[in-house]
């Protein structure tokens, strides 16, 4: 098709313009109020790390089947790199760093020294965080696969011997194979 003369061959039609990927929220990470603008693609692992600057939380596997950035988000454990943060947006995220109560370590982070339940450490802020989850799970009855049946029967705190607390962290992954070590130091400050 020929140009009309007089005009200029460019095209006229509007180009929309891309929608808008980012988003404004609060979240609540460690007990404070940060609000943030991302942009819709950002992982709550992202946020805390290259936003907020808390690097407790560890980029293992990115696929959330290692563990190592596990935090509590509402008091349940979460794999970080799995979850958006927009889609977070007013939650009470509690990282590693928020573990401890007025300037003294969690029991779980002394009973880990203690025990000697780490050897490199990457691993240990998301089994520190998947621990105290699991702990607070147990506390309200949540049963896991190693859950005798006759305990289902009767509602109340789930007991944690080993096996039990070896299948309720299981999705914490340690190359270093302290697990021994980690469940000795979960068996200490268990109830």
């Amino acid at each position: 098709m020929d140009a009309i003369p007089g005009t200029v061959g460019t095209d006229t039609a509007q180009t929309p313009a891309p929608p808008d990927r980012s988003s404004t929220f609060t979240l609540y990470v460690n007990g404070t109020a940060r609000t943030l603008t991302l942009d819709h693609r950002t992982t709550v692992l992202d946020a805390l790390r290259e936003h907020l600057g808390l690097t407790g939380a560890k980029k293992g596997c990115d696929h959330g089947q290692c563990g190592a950035c596990t935090v509590l988000i509402d008091g349940r454990r979460a794999n970080s790199c799995l979850l958006l943060a927009v889609a977070q947006a007013d939650a009470r995220i509690t990282t590693v760093e928020g573990l401890s109560r007025g300037g003294r370590p969690h029991p779980l982070q002394d009973a880990f020294l203690e025990r000697d339940a780490l050897q490199c450490g990457y691993c240990t802020p998301g089994q520190l965080c998947s621990a105290a989850g699991m702990l607070g799970e147990a506390a309200d009855g949540f049963p896991s696969h190693a859950t005798p049946g006759t305990a289902l029967a009767d509602p109340g705190p789930a007991r944690l011997g080993a096996d039990e607390i070896r299948e309720r962290m299981s999705g914490n992954l340690c190359r270093c194979g302290a697990y021994p070590h980690i469940v000795e130091a979960i068996q200490d400050v268990a109830p």
